[in-house]
């Protein structure tokens, strides 16, 4: 039986993550508040910032810059879209 967890970013029991995705506190919130499928889908937001900005992930700036993106798209607050993406058209 699937690990069930009160999704911050969807508001409603979801499936959650099989383990603490990073280490540490930060590591364990997640785990405990966002489901498997807000987490798969911040990794694709966050593979398009970092592909369509060209960010740098030795850069220690750019990893604060994605913490704090990751921070207000988990918390369903206005969040930095990568440049140019245009969303498929929904059917």
């Amino acid at each position: 039986m699937a690990r069930m967890v009160f999704c911050k970013k969807y508001q409603r029991e979801m499936e959650g993550l099989v383990a603490p995705p990073y280490p540490g506190p930060k590591g364990v919130d997640i785990f405990e508040n966002i489901s498997k499928q807000a987490w798969q889908e911040w990794q694709e937001h966050q593979t398009q910032l970092i592909n369509e900005r060209r960010l740098s992930l030795m850069d220690p700036n750019t990893r604060k810059f994605l913490q704090a993106e990751m921070d207000k798209y988990f918390a369903g607050e206005d969040f930095a879209k990568a440049d140019g993406y245009v969303p498929p058209a929904q059917k």
